[in-house]
Formats: structure tokens, C-alpha cells, sequence
């Protein structure tokens, strides 16, 4: 099946300044990958680029398998964008800026009044879709912003920064429009915020500087971490015996309160039985272990790890 996205080689240049540095990464159908940096890592840029708001200075955009530059009109046609700050016509009603913006997207006339309301429906609008934009909250302008993405039905939604100036409850509510939106749409969406992007995304490609350091599978169970609270005489002993065992990828011990040392275990949970494993080890290797707790590697601990040492 063709890539909704395939970003190949993407750079991008203002002036001397390099915004975006030989991005590379693809998006199939029914993904959501959430595109992860501090604020400058080249976000914004990048989706600029894939919808043709920008050109790249070298590198290709195809979304749906249509050329971004070559077949602008065709691939921006499989496009619902919703921009950081996106330009309403505050003096118009919601029913009247959702006609016409279906309206410059192609919807033919016979099926805008349906492709209006089923948007409206979805975001549930309905109940203001008389009222001038002007008079709704931060949180319904962002709906709206919305419908009008989804007027085409189209194969991709790109969201950047939605949940930007929203209050605690309107961000729930929208971290959950969007997991219902993945349903029918290819999502992308980027955030400096971690915990937004882990609650929403199926993948996540970390940028820093304008560079892709990784595009990874979240809520994987590849990698989990056993932390062991030991009472030991020779930690390195210890580790000796923890090496042995099959799935134990990784052995680092700190100081823990009186004669006990805390060990963290990385380990590969593929090996259902390797906590038992552990334990049979570090009794073995005349220790006592006095406790030990499961942790799986979450988005916080993947972006600290990958940004260590480098420039923000």
C-alpha cells in the first residue's frame, strides 16, 4: 500500500540558516505519528513543506503518492491542515465560514450542505453553528479549525501545536477528538510537549536542531526496565551474575539508603520469564533482594536519552 506521507530527504534553508536538515521518514495509512522537538527543531517547517506552503530548498514531498511541488493541487486535495494560528473570519457565523471554506476546497455544491453538516456533527458543533466566530470560546475556534480540515474527507490531517492555548479540560477533550479522528484519518501532529504526543500517537519522530534523530513505535513492549533493590557486598559481583541471564540487556548500579545498592536492569520483555530469572540470579549470587519493580521505557525517558549532550 502506498505511504500517505513519504518525506524524502527534506532540507530547508532561510537565508544561511538551516531549519531543516535531510529529514527522511514515511507515514502509511491509519498511523499517527507525532512529530516531537523544542520550540526551533523545525516542526512547523517541515509541514509547511508537505503541504506546499513551502518549497524545500532540496528533497521531495508525496502525500497520497502525489508530488507536493509537481502535483500540488492533486496532493493538496488529500490534505486537511490546521496551522498553529489558523485564520478565521471572526465576523462570520460557523455554518458560513465552514460553506466557504468548503467551498475554495472543491466541495461541490450539492454536497456542501451535507459535507457541513456531517463536519459539524463530528465536532460537535451543531448546537453553535448560528453563532459568529467572535462569540465562541478558544476551545470551539479550535473545532472549527478543525471541521474545516475535514470538509474534503480527506486521507491525511495535519495538526500543529492543537492543543496550544487551550485550558487543562479543553485539552482533554481535544486529545480525545483526535484519537477519534484516527479512526478514519492518517494523523499527523506535533507538540514540544511530551506527554500530548504519547497520548496520541501510535509513532513518534523526535527532531532537535532541524535533525530527525529517530522515528520510533510508542507503547511498544520491547524494552521494559526491572529496578532491584539489593543488600550486597560486591556490586560488581552482582552484575557479573545479572549478565548471565538471557534478556538482560543492561546493568547500572547507584547507591541506595544503608548497605542496599539500586540496580536498573534494562531487559527485553519478549523473555516473559526473565524476572524470575533476575531474582534466582541475585540469590545465587549470595545477595538479598529486598525489592524489585517493573518500568517500562516511556517517551520522557527516549527523548532524554536521545537529546543528551546535544544543543536545544
Amino acid at each position: 500500500m502506498t505511504p500517505v506521507i513519504v518525506a524524502d530527504h527534506l532540507t530547508k534553508y532561510y537565508g544561511p540558516r538551516l531549519a531543516v536538515d535531510d529529514v527522511s521518514f514515511e507515514v502509511g495509512a491509519g498511523e499517527v505519528l507525532g512529530l516531537l522537538g523544542p520550540n526551533g527543531s523545525g516542526k512547523s517547517t517541515i509541514l509547511r513543506m508537505l503541504t506546499g506552503y513551502l518549497h524545500a530548498t532540496s528533497g521531495r514531498a508525496r502525500i497520497a503518492g502525489f508530488d507536493v511541488m509537481e502535483q500540488g493541487l492533486e496532493a493538496r486535495r488529500h490534505i486537511g491542515y490546521v496551522p498553529e494560528d489558523v485564520p478565521l473570519y471572526a465576523h462570520m457565523t460557523v455554518v458560513e465560514f465552514l460553506g466557504f471554506m468548503g467551498r475554495l476546497k472543491g466541495v461541490k455544491q450539492h454536497h456542501l450542505g451535507r459535507a457541513v453538516g456531517s463536519a459539524c456533527e463530528r465536532l460537535s458543533l451543531d448546537h453553535v453553528r448560528r453563532l459568529a466566530i467572535s462569540k465562541l470560546s478558544r476551545g470551539y475556534r479550535q473545532r472549527v479549525a478543525i471541521a474545516q480540515a475535514l470538509l474534503n474527507e480527506p486521507d491525511l490531517l495535519i495538526f500543529d501545536e492543537p492543543t496550544n492555548g487551550l485550558d487543562p479540560r479543553q485539552i482533554i477533550e481535544m486529545r480525545e477528538l483526535i484519537r477519534s479522528l484516527s479512526a478514519r484519518h492518517t494523523i499527523l501532529v506535533t507538540s514540544h510537549i511530551l506527554g500530548e504526543i504519547e497520548r496520541v500517537a501510535t509513532r513518534v519522530a523526535i527532531l532537535l536542531d532541524g535533525r530527525l534523530l529517530t522515528v520510533r513505535q510508542l507503547h511498544s513492549d520491547d524494552r521494559v526496565k526491572l529496578l532491584l533493590r539489593v543488600r550486597t557486598q560486591t556490586a560488581a559481583g552482582l552484575r557479573a551474575a545479572l549478565g548471565t541471564v538471557p534478556g538482560v540487556m543492561e546493568v547500572a548500579s547507584r547507591p541506595g539508603p544503608g548497605d542496599a545498592t539500586t540496580h536498573e536492569i534494562m531487559v527485553d520483555i519478549a523473555n516473559r520469564a526473565v524476572a524470575e530469572h533476575v531474582a534466582a540470579a541475585v540469590t545465587r549470587s549470595g545477595s538479598g533482594l529486598l525489592e524489585m519493580t517493573e518500568k517500562r521505557t516511556d517517551l520522557e525517558d527516549l527523548f532524554l536519552e536521545l537529546t543528551a549532550g546535544a544543543s536545544a
